[in-house]
């Protein structure tokens, strides 16, 4: 693949030799699928041991319980990931996304509080389909007429979508304001001695279902940005109009991500709601928007990866160094304005499918056992004449390279 565009060696890398960087990903991409998830096994088994470990340098006791930082994390996870839809995969710049999280809280609180005036009670498990169906339709009705807006427009759309629904969480009587719903269901099961495995003082049980949750959803969103639909979603990012004339249905698959992120969304409040057991009108303003939003960012738009990397640090800062209230915010601000300063494009940077079965492609051009296209040519070796060679990753936030993993 060639480009005319000259690109920046890698920083860690001397001149005409990849970094090391730039060659852990090179091992990484020439790994076939079933070895990627085989060596992902001991990374996943790790995470899912991370409460009962609790590592005592990362740990966030004892001004706040581990488990607990944990399962805000996992939330905080599944929230970016889901506006990551929005966002990184369909260009389309959401403020308003703690709308969606609402009104899953409240959709699972009307069902199964006692204060509900509704008069149910329903399981756990019948209020999520529920409340992602009802999120779902939210954004289509939020999508609907705004979606044909761009840019800052549609910012300001969503972010008035966000302040409605906090709005009605306030004034509406049988939302209930600050006084809230309580005793919301939550998931069932025992360990072997029965105690309860989901509780609200001990998140460990939680925090094992929220990581299980996101794995799911990974594999979902992988399955998904390789689909025509995923690159439907990156041809509306890169240049709508270029993709209304080659007859992409942009709108269409603009209200498809509105409805799939808010579902994501309206499942995570759900998963929220059962872990506090209350919900009332303080936690969906525009701050907590703003966060998911820079989770998004800080881990790297269009990268699932990436932004769960980047929602674990924007929960976990202010949990680490919650012993010092004063200052957590003020650790929290800086290790954001070092990031973006050292990686603008977020830590991972986006990585792009744009052809269903892209590395294959690679290796059948490059190679086998490559994964992606050589990087040995340096400007020395290459032909007179001959364009310099673009390196497929990806991670660098320019201009998506076709096929690149």
């Amino acid at each position: 693949m060639t480009t005319t565009e000259e690109r920046p060696a890698p920083s860690s890398g001397t001149p005409g030799k990849p970094g090391r960087r730039a060659e852990l990903s090179r091992w990484w991409n020439a790994r076939s699928r079933p070895q990627q998830w085989g060596l992902l096994v001991p990374v996943a088994a790790i995470i899912y041991l991370l409460p009962v470990l609790n590592p005592p340098i990362i740990t966030t006791e004892p001004a706040t319980s581990f488990p607990i930082a944990l399962f805000n994390a996992a939330v905080f996870a599944l929230i970016a990931i889901g506006l990551n839809v929005v966002i990184g995969q369909a260009g389309l710049l959401d403020l308003g996304y703690v709308g969606f999280f609402a009104i899953g809280a409240y959709t699972a609180a009307l069902l199964s509080s006692p204060d509900s005036e509704l008069g149910v009670r329903f399981p756990w498990l019948v209020i999520v389909p529920i409340a992602m169906v009802v999120t779902m339709i939210s954004g289509v009705i939020l999508g609907t007429p705004t979606l044909r807006l761009r840019g800052d427009y549609l910012a300001i759309v969503t972010l008035g979508f966000g302040e409605i629904v906090r709005l009605l969480a306030d004034n509406i009587d049988p939302l209930r304001g600050n006084r809230g719903f309580q005793d919301i269901a939550k998931p069932g099961g025992t360990y072997s001695d029965g105690s309860p495995i989901f509780t609200q003082n001990d998140a460990q049980g939680f925090y094992w279902l929220a990581v299980t949750i996101v794995i799911i959803i990974l594999l979902f969103m992988g399955n998904l940005e390789r689909s025509r639909v995923g690159r439907a979603w990156i041809a509306v990012r890169e240049d709508e109009d270029a993709a209304e004339l080659t007859g992409v249905p942009t709108y269409r698959f603009k209200i498809w991500a509105f409805a799939i992120g808010a579902a994501v969304g309206g499942l995570s409040g759900t998963l929220f709601a059962a872990q506090v057991g209350f919900v009332n009108n303080q936690r969906f303003d525009v701050t907590t928007s703003i966060l998911y939003l820079a989770a998004v960012v800080l881990g790297g738009q269009g990268n699932k990866i990436g932004v769960v990397v980047g929602a674990f640090l924007v929960s976990y800062i202010p949990d680490r160094f919650q012993f010092e209230p004063e200052y957590r915010f003020l650790v929290f601000g800086l290790a954001l304005i070092i990031l973006m300063i050292f990686r603008p494009q977020g830590i991972l940077g986006m990585r792009q499918h744009l052809l269903t079965y892209g590395r294959q492609a690679y290796q059948k051009l490059f190679g086998a056992g490559t994964g992606v296209a050589p990087t040995s040519l340096t400007p020395a070796s290459r032909p007179a004449g001959d364009p310099p060679e673009a390196v497929p990753d990806d991670r660098s936030g320019s201009r998506p390279q076709g096929g690149g993993e």
